[in-house]
């Protein structure tokens, strides 16, 4: 699949409610037995987690809001929904700190995996950050599976594409792939900036930590080398799976 994405043109997916967007709010599992309600008061920490998530479902009810009206153009309607989509990662964000704060050791915490459609996902993390930008993309792609915590991949794909924009400025060139290679899944970042470390600081530090760590803990590898845009071209290599379910026990047996 081959797909040139520009700024005015944006191919959004098709305009439907929002409404799944709203945070699902913690429930226990059916025959679970309630918690005992305490006479302790909350938190300060507890309660500033409560009014984010009332704020960020205020966000997204809202952006279900205007999506739904007639009143209201396709493309400012896209926007929006992309708006509440971006909510939505942050509501998932907060959810992983704070499992990852109930652990004895949060940097040991490993969040749950599952197969997850690579190219599916590097398409909605460009969708965003091409309404951002009015760089040049092209993104071409086949299907591919690999097995890792889709929100634990969003933030190492966010972070890789969002130091390529970084580096091209408003009027440079991104292109994008995901293939199938021996080794397995290949998502290749290609720009026209100035180069790896000679562009604007802010991704060599803790966004590629961010990065190596998920292609580590998976099984995969970072490359970083000359593209052939003249900038840099960053290369995340995953093991590829073929399809599975979501409750599929030994990914390993599926490794293709």
């Amino acid at each position: 699949m081959h797909t040139e994405i520009r700024p005015a043109e944006v191919p959004p997916p098709q305009i439907q409610s929002a409404s799944y967007l709203v945070p699902v709010p913690d429930t226990e599992p059916p025959g679970s037995v309630p918690p005992i309600m305490s006479d302790r008061p909350p938190s300060q920490l507890s309660r500033i987690r409560h009014d984010i998530q009332h704020e960020l479902a205020t966000i997204m009810l809202l952006a279900d809001v205007v999506v739904q009206s007639s009143d209201v153009g396709t493309v400012s309607k896209n926007r929006i929904l992309q708006l509440g989509r971006e909510a939505n990662w942050l509501n998932q964000l907060l959810g992983a700190y704070d499992d990852a704060t109930k652990q004895s050791s949060p940097e040991e915490w490993t969040p749950p995996a599952s197969s997850v459609r690579v190219d599916i996902l590097v398409g909605e993390v460009l969708a965003a950050l091409s309404l951002t930008s009015t760089s040049r993309v092209r993104f071409t792609s086949v299907p591919a599976w690999t097995w890792a915590n889709r929100l634990a991949m969003w933030r190492a794909l966010r972070n890789l594409l969002d130091n390529a924009f970084r580096a091209v400025g408003e009027a440079g060139q991104v292109d994008v792939s995901v293939n199938l290679a021996p080794d397995g899944v290949v998502v290749e970042i290609d720009d026209n900036g100035p180069g790896f470390g000679l562009g604007p600081r802010g991704f060599a530090s803790l966004g590629l930590g961010i990065v190596q760590d998920f292609a580590v803990e998976r099984g995969g590898r970072v490359e970083i080398a000359p593209g052939h845009l003249g900038g840099s071209c960053v290369r995340l290599l995953l093991p590829a799976v073929s399809v599975l379910p979501d409750w599929a026990d030994d990914p390993e047996q599926n490794v293709s």
